[in-house]
């Protein structure tokens, strides 16, 4: 088939991705053009260009306003205009690529707003709970027929039933080659892995680990750096660490190496690659009862922390690094499996081009 992926502007599809979603839409783009599809993907211009990159914009997020334009009182943080200015240029220039199926994983309001303007048909990927822009574009009018949506989780499917017709629920597949399953743990401590900012809760992880007394390895970009300054570093004693933003060996060696893994939203969190990444490394998993985490962890892999406070969590990370770490792979294995997750897709892309 002739597949278009519409994917982020914002953050380059490439390793260390910033993020599970960018991670998500590589292997995607990557799996199906093994499986011998035609890809193109709509991406930032700093994106792998092995994926069939078509850049959303000439030069990436480098379109300039007029003086006039910017100083409007109506005008909108400079970042917005120009997210929104490539996403407004692809939509008008998708239909001459005559895509058999386009797949719309990005976050972006323009391409479910506009897709009645686009001759092929169209899948949405629901990988975040409702968001303002979003909705709207949802509830603006009646959306082709051809045009539909599934979700990464239940609890995602379920926070948007108000709004849309969820066609399917598909589970976020992670590349199990791509991490080592590890049958002993290499170390005792806990690590944290993700971007760094306030909604993820790093600095619950750390407090959580200090009270059961195991060091906390930190990786991942920040993204917001006072609450680095202000909350994870002085957070941070002589045993733990925080070691960057680190490519996907060094990642795989350190959460196959550690007892066990912590995810901590402070928001409902729609899936959360990071726990199937840490079940394909054998690596069991203390989360906080939000969003899609009773969907993924059960007290076979990991346990629960009832209550988003440090003190539940660090119950839960005592329960969860006595799981063991033949099941954490095996439920990756079950249910987390990439080529499951691409089987899924294709099936959907199968009936809309059908």
């Amino acid at each position: 088939m002739k597949i278009g992926i519409i994917a982020s502007a914002r953050h380059a599809i490439r390793e260390p991705f910033a993020g599970g979603l960018e991670m998500h839409t590589h292997a995607l783009a990557t799996s199906l053009k093994k499986r011998g599809h035609s890809v193109t993907v709509f991406a930032s211009a700093t994106s792998d260009p092995e994926l069939g990159l078509e850049p959303v914009c000439e030069q990436h997020r480098n379109v300039h306003f007029s003086e006039g334009a910017l100083s409007d009182a109506s005008a909108l943080a400079k970042g917005f205009l120009e997210e929104h200015h490539a996403y407004l240029n692809l939509m008008l220039r998708l239909n001459q690529f005559d895509f058999d199926v386009i797949h719309n994983n990005c976050l972006h309001y323009l391409p479910v707003a506009m897709a009645e303007f686009v001759k092929s048909p169209i899948v949405t990927s629901l990988h975040t709970p409702p968001t303002p822009w979003l909705e709207s574009a949802l509830t603006s009018g009646p959306r082709p027929a051809d045009s539909i949506f599934v979700a990464v989780s239940e609890h995602t499917a379920q926070s948007w039933s108000h709004s849309v017709n969820v066609h399917r629920v598909i589970l976020n597949g992670v590349d199990l080659d791509g991490w080592t399953f590890r049958h002993e743990q290499g170390s005792d401590i806990a690590v944290w892995f993700g971007r760094i900012r306030p909604e993820k809760g790093p600095h619950l992880a750390l407090e959580a680990a200090h009270l059961v007394g195991k060091p906390l390895v930190l990786a991942g970009p920040i993204d917001d750096n006072r609450y680095f300054v202000n909350e994870i570093l002085p957070r941070l004693n002589e045993d733990d660490s925080y070691v960057g933003h680190i490519d996907h060996a060094q990642l795989d060696a350190l959460v196959g190496s550690a007892a066990v893994s912590l995810s901590t939203p402070c928001w409902d969190e729609p899936f959360g690659l990071v726990v199937p990444e840490s079940f394909a490394c054998g690596t069991p998993v203390a989360a906080f009862r939000r969003g899609a985490m009773p969907e993924l962890v059960d007290e076979s892999v990991g346990a629960l922390a009832e209550k988003q406070t440090a003190e539940s969590l660090a119950i839960a990370v005592e329960k969860a690094a006595r799981c063991a770490r033949s099941e954490c792979r095996r439920r990756a294995e079950l249910l987390f499996s990439l080529p499951v997750m691409v089987d899924h897709y294709e099936d959907v892309y199968k009936e809309l081009a059908a």
